[in-house]
């Protein structure tokens, strides 16, 4: 793509090439199950047990609202995921997993991580770390904490 060795297009592209190649093998894992990558990112965001407003979980599954929502409709049908009022903002509702999803969640994670881990992927942790602040920088709507002329600071 470009002749200079780490130019900006280069990391686009690397990386917009590894999470479809990632996508397209754990979406192989997930396909014996029925579950897509999209239900699969909804199910980690609930496996923490606390509970999500819808909109929260729109923007970090990366789906538009309308298409949660039939998504949520189908976790729900499969007894994967409830919903509920939010007790303090009850013009919010609020996703959780249920006890067949959390079970669901834990076996499925087994074999997600057992497919990356054929990938031999060293230092993963690492990686994840160095994705996840890149994608802090790169958020605009991220809240900034202490912000200087390094970046910000966590």
């Amino acid at each position: 793509m470009s002749d200079v060795p780490g130019a900006p297009a280069d990391l686009l592209r690397s990386l917009t090439r590894a999470e479809r190649l990632l996508s397209r093998r754990l979406g192989a894992v997930l396909a014996d199950d029925a579950i897509s990558i999209e239900a699969w990112r909804v199910l980690c965001l609930l496996a923490d047990g606390q509970g999500h407003p819808m909109s929260e979980v729109s923007v970090e599954a990366s789906l538009p609202p309308g298409t949660l929502t039939k998504l949520v409709d189908q976790l729900v049908d499969r007894n994967l995921v409830f919903r509920r009022v939010d007790p303090i903002d009850r013009r919010r509702i609020r996703a959780y997993l249920t006890a067949r999803g959390r079970r669901e969640h834990a076996r499925l994670d087994e074999r997600v991580r057992a497919s990356i881990a054929e990938l031999g992927v060293q230092h993963a942790a690492d990686l994840v770390s160095q994705i996840g602040d890149l994608i802090g920088r790169l958020d605009p709507a991220r809240p900034r904490e202490h912000a200087d002329a390094s970046g910000p600071h966590r």
